[in-house]
């Protein structure tokens, strides 16, 4: 058998949001590990997968893929495929993966899929080179609210940058965090820290179930956006920082933003 590790990213939703290329080289595989807990394919079960692969699945969690040997044992003598939703490289443990692959000279082999970090700004009309660093909202969990997100984000919109919030998940509890509870969690560290991150005439963005056929998308004020119905989680949560005219046109047009934004980012 030949030995390698083959990273496949999965896209967005679907057993169809894999590339051709990806679809053909995991029905070559010996073996197809997949992990679920950096994110979740909407719209398709392991089952799902399965049926289209031909090969069977085997899922594991994050303390198996940290901690465990099962992924590079095997590919030292078959061909392995380790499957993620979105894009191969976007978690450190798979990075880490990937590296000792090459201490034990085991060939690699990555084939990428769509991901949140171009589907967002693409959904939204936003343009993709004026996002600064994203940043992770957790779950509040006994009061504790670090201020590092916080930061992070205000960081992005002093210097007039967009800023892509991805929302906490417990996979093992099927547990998403909304857009709702996220703009909460922003308005309770302005009530907190109030260095200026928002106010009422914030200008919020949502993407709801990015690349799927139910996607939805919203912009708005945030006392708008908790009473609307943004669409059923997963979710990410975009605070934009300087917008283009064209970039205001876009989430006013497309996404039910207030017209009166296009006046305030030049807008004619």
């Amino acid at each position: 058998m030949t030995s390698e590790l083959i990273f496949v990213g999965l896209g967005l939703s679907g057993v169809d949001g894999m590339t051709i290329k990806a679809l053909n080289v995991l029905k070559t595989c010996d073996k197809i590990y997949a992990e679920f807990y950096t994110s979740t394919l909407i719209g398709a079960s392991v089952e799902d997968l399965e049926k289209v692969i031909g090969k069977k699945i085997n899922v594991i969690y994050r303390q198996q893929v940290e901690e465990g040997s099962d992924i590079i044992d095997d590919a030292k003598k078959m061909r392995v495929a380790f499957m993620c939703p979105g894009d191969t490289m976007l978690a450190t443990t798979h990075v880490d993966l990937r590296l000792q692959a090459a201490e034990d000279h085991i060939p690699v082999r990555m084939f990428n899929g769509v991901s949140i970090f171009g589907a967002c700004p693409t959904a939204l009309g936003l343009q993709p080179y004026k996002f600064g660093r994203t940043v992770t909202l957790p779950f509040l969990e006994r009061n504790y609210q670090p201020k590092s997100p916080y930061d992070h984000i205000m960081e992005n919109k002093k210097r007039g940058l967009h800023t892509m919030i991805l929302l906490d998940i417990r996979a093992d509890e099927l547990r998403y965090m909304t857009a709702q509870e996220a703009i909460e969690w922003l308005m309770k560290g302005e009530e907190k820290w109030g260095e200026g991150l928002i106010d009422d005439k914030t200008v919020l963005c949502v993407v709801s179930h990015a690349g799927a056929l139910d996607e939805k998308i919203s912009a708005g004020y945030p006392q708008d956006l908790l009473r609307r119905d943004l669409g059923s989680p997963l979710q990410t949560l975009v605070l934009p920082g300087e917008l283009h005219f064209m970039e205001a046109q876009a989430l006013v047009d497309l996404a039910g933003a207030p017209a009166e934004i296009i006046d305030d980012n030049g807008g004619h």
